[in-house]
């Protein structure tokens, strides 16, 4: 059973377990028949923070659920509620949860020197922030640590998943570079160098660690992540490639040098890069994309979205409320660039 399964993720999940023989059924708030799924699968309505009617849809059990909507500790206690009719369980978490050395973590990034600094690459071990209610990530401690917790009871694979891309996607960073071209904007100023690297997932890499774990049940925690973590400036070369345009890059050392100018989804001081070795040894893992194999899909579909009559943020209302300074704020940059000699 996968629950948010007409969700960016559990689109591919369903996809890669009907592939690999499983017996899939959909649980989603709408229900409903949802083209991009393979025939054959099971589609239920349900809402998942309504127990009983999880439950329902549960059964008699089944061998695997795959959360990927999980938040925090009340649906960590609710899944353990069903932990005697399920096998075992992959969830997904973030690598959001991690803390560095001195405590900073993606909750401190807009604060004065609150740019955590991790070790290149992170490794499960890495310290995680406090759980709690406060945060997303954390909440996200929390889910993760109330389902170890469970232990033999309920074995449980939890994916922390890095910057996750592809289509469907309801915060997808790549806008930012695919509407600049769309709009014409053969201009871009990038902070920090350009050299931000913030480790992404292709959805379809996210769904294979979905198969393995559910081929290998276990409780473990694992990084999510694509075999490589480009920086900024080389994802934005790759989109440009993609959409057959050249453009010129203005890189600015340091933050940004004015408001809404320089800042992207991908702007941070330091870089966040994932280590995969753990998913490699345990499951077996390889990627079955690069991240510049799945960008032609992703760009179609982002090309697609903005070109159905709608504004981006009618399109893309949850990138609005994630990012809340001016993405594309043109007459920013044009004064800055006329500025800056």
């Amino acid at each position: 059973m996968v629950i948010g399964a007409t969700g960016q993720i559990g689109r591919a999940a369903v996809r890669a377990l009907a592939e690999d023989g499983w017996a899939v059924t959909a649980v989603s708030r709408g229900g409903g028949r949802d083209g991009d799924l393979p025939g054959g699968v099971r589609e239920l309505r349900a809402d998942r923070e309504d127990d009983a009617a999880l439950g329902a849809v549960l059964g008699d059990g089944v061998d695997l659920v795959v959360d990927t909507v999980a938040y925090g500790q009340a649906h960590a206690r609710q899944l353990a509620s069903f932990a005697d009719r399920v096998g075992s369980a992959v969830v997904i978490s973030s690598g959001a949860v991690y803390e560095d050395a001195e405590g900073r973590g993606f909750d401190t990034q807009g604060e004065p020197d609150g740019a955590p600094r991790y070790p290149v690459p992170i490794a499960e071990s890495q310290r995680t922030v406090a759980p709690g209610d406060a945060t997303y990530s954390t909440r996200k401690v929390g889910l993760e640590r109330e389902l170890l917790a469970l232990g033999g009871r309920l074995p449980v694979t939890l994916l922390r998943a890095g910057a996750v891309h592809g289509p469907h996607c309801r915060t997808p960073r790549e806008l930012y570079f695919v509407k600049r071209n769309l709009d014409g904007r053969r201009t871009r100023v990038l902070a920090y160098g350009g050299r931000s690297r913030f480790h992404p997932v292709g959805v379809r890499n996210l769904a294979e660690l979905v198969r393995l774990a559910a081929a290998r049940p276990g409780s473990r925690v694992l990084n999510a992540g694509d075999p490589e973590a480009p920086t900024i400036a080389e994802i934005g070369a790759e989109i440009d490639a993609v959409m057959g345009v050249e453009t010129e890059t203005v890189l600015v050392e340091g933050a940004p040098p004015a408001p809404n100018v320089g800042d992207t989804p991908w702007s941070i001081k330091h870089p966040v890069v994932y280590d995969m070795a753990a998913a490699e040894r345990e499951l077996g893992y390889r990627p079955v994309m690069t991240y510049a194999d799945s960008l032609p899909e992703t760009v179609g579909w982002l090309t697609d979205r903005l070109r159905e009559g709608r504004g981006w943020e009618e399109a893309f209302p949850a990138m609005v409320r994630s990012y809340t300074t001016g993405l594309f704020d043109y007459a920013a940059e044009d004064a800055w660039l006329a500025g800056r000699g």
